[in-house]
């Protein structure tokens, strides 16, 4: 157990939370870059960033996370053109994010998978929101990404059943996506499909009790956000939302607490 479960902190370990949450408010400005061009099809690492409006090369001052906009007030330094609040949100929400896996998970090797996991989820629930797109270039990766992360971690621990669980979930998740899509066309897109797979590793390492809860929750939480856009006139029966903000948020339930649930679900018929 970690100190961060315990909740035993002293001078030190407080110093590492705000590390984490520093390395991932940068990470977030990184996927600011990631979530604008790869659905344009540009490359993520040149040219440097600019405004989009006047075309000035953003000053590596005013590329501070969060600390700049707030400084320049939501506006470019040179022809005042509005910047969007989404970009120190994408920020703190990585930054946060990266903290809960600390918190969850300790340093160590599954805080890479949960935190690169945690990454590509914040850089495609934007994408999907804007373009209603998950790109291959970020999700068929990160197969390997958390492949090569799972089984250097059962390396470590001698321990190689979470990795056939992981398998096994990334299997069982993709072809229960991919029979949704043929059946339901209209409601299911091959990027959840393959994506799918993705979470039901990551799910699945954790153990059955996450992968359940963990796939199911992401129906549960569309539905509901889907009926409140109806009921709000946002949205109408026929509506196309996307499902990947879902998806992921359903698996973060599944991480976050898909044991405990499990436990309680499967103790109440046990009684």
């Amino acid at each position: 157990m970690t100190l961060a479960a315990t909740g035993e902190f002293g001078a030190v370990t407080w110093a590492i939370p705000v590390f984490v949450g520093l390395v991932g408010l940068i990470v977030g400005s990184f996927l600011n870059v990631v979530a604008w061009r790869v659905p344009n099809g540009q490359s993520i690492v040149s040219p440097p960033s600019a405004c989009p409006q006047c075309g000035h090369e953003i000053r590596k001052r005013d590329n501070i996370p969060v600390l700049s906009w707030l400084i320049l007030r939501g506006k470019c330094r040179d022809c005042g053109a509005h910047i969007s609040a989404k970009y120190p949100v994408v920020e703190l929400i990585t930054g946060v994010l990266f903290v809960l896996v600390w918190w969850k998970f300790g340093l160590g090797i599954e805080f890479v998978a949960y935190a690169y996991l945690a990454a590509i989820a914040v850089a495609l629930t934007v994408i999907d929101l804007e373009h209603h797109r998950l790109p291959d270039s970020l999700v068929l990766p990160s197969y390997a990404v958390l492949a090569v992360l799972f089984v250097a971690e059962s390396f470590v621990t001698g321990d190689w059943w979470p990795l056939a669980q992981a398998a096994i979930g990334g299997v069982a998740l993709f072809a229960f996506y991919f029979v949704a899509a043929l059946v339901y066309p209209g409601g299911m897109g091959f990027g959840d499909v393959k994506l799918a797979g993705v979470l039901g590793m990551a799910l699945g390492w954790l153990g059955w009790g996450p992968l359940v809860v963990g796939a199911f929750s992401a129906f549960i939480i569309g539905g509901i956000v889907g009926v409140a856009l109806i009921a709000i006139k946002k949205a109408g029966r026929r509506s196309g939302v996307p499902f990947g903000p879902f998806m992921f948020a359903g698996a973060a339930v599944g991480i976050a607490c898909g044991t405990q649930l499990w436990d309680a679900y499967t103790g109440i018929w046990a009684s």
